[in-house]
């Protein structure tokens, strides 16, 4: 009864996994794997100046929040949809 929904549920969470797997992948993100084990060595009394961030990232950060916000919804959406149509059922 709920395995049709269950699996579309599914199968849309693994198509946005690979989705962002191949992004970090075309992005470099795991291009330099030996960085992280020399992190701890860093000076910490090094000044970070960052600069202030770009469009872009800016622009991506509200597309996260909204792609998070979109599938607390949807979860939302799925769960009072199931309880509506199935939950009168003995």
């Amino acid at each position: 009864m709920y395995y049709p929904y269950f699996l579309t549920y599914m199968l849309a969470g693994f198509i946005i996994s690979i989705l962002v797997f191949f992004w970090a992948l075309k992005t470099g993100q795991f291009k330099d794997q030996q960085r992280a084990r020399f992190l701890p060595l860093d000076e910490e009394g090094k000044p970070h100046h960052q600069a202030a961030p770009s469009r872009f990232y800016r622009i991506e950060v509200y597309g996260l929040v909204f792609l998070v916000c979109a599938g607390l919804a949807a979860s939302g959406a799925l769960l009072v949809f199931s309880l509506i149509f199935f939950g009168d059922k003995p």
